[in-house]
Parts: structure tokens; sequence; C-alpha cells
């Protein structure tokens, strides 16, 4: 059996916005602040602007935004919403969260 180590992989998000509106931002912010929290040095981030490039929504099959959909590690997984739950962010990417305080 294969196991998948995900310890030293690079994560690929990529982050569809439509434009610089509040709730776009603020996923961004939260995105980049969980990637330095318990990805650090690990991932890739590349945001899609819909209003500039509305054409690769397709690709992704993007129905509402923003959207966060992790490419690889696979399975892709996709996240709707502006990312404000940590918890729920990390369980739907499926990364394992740093504890701190030990």
């Amino acid at each position: 059996m294969k196991v998948m180590d995900t310890t030293k992989q690079t994560w690929e998000l990529r982050l569809y916005i439509a434009g610089h509106t509040v709730k776009s931002l603020t996923a961004l912010r939260n995105l980049k602040q969980y990637c330095e929290t318990h990805l650090k040095g690990q991932y890739k981030i590349e945001v899609i602007d819909l209003l500039l490039k509305p054409q690769l929504a397709e690709g992704d099959q993007i129905f509402a935004i923003p959207t966060l959909v992790r490419k690889v590690p696979q399975p892709i997984r996709k996240i709707i919403g502006d990312l404000s739950n940590e918890e729920k962010v990390l369980v739907g990417l499926n990364i394992v969260p740093i504890k701190s305080g030990i």
C-alpha cells in the first residue's frame, strides 16, 4: 500500500475572487494566515480574479466566489466563502493543524 507523504510536498492552492471586495480580501488574508501557520514554506497560492479572467472559472467549475481550490495534494477539494472559520478550512483542506502552546 502506498502512503502519501504530505510533509515535504508543496500545496498548490487557487483562490478565485471577483475584484477587491471585502469578502475576497478577507478570504485571501485568512488563507495566507492559515498557510503561514500550518504550511509554512510548503504552499503556493494562485489568486484568480474572475472579473479579469472569467473564462478560468470553467476549468475548476467555479459557481460561487470566493472559492478556494486545493489542486495539490490530490484529491482536489473546494471551499466556498471568506474562509473565516479556521477549523472548517483546515478540515476541508485536510490540513493537520500545528498545535500551539505545547
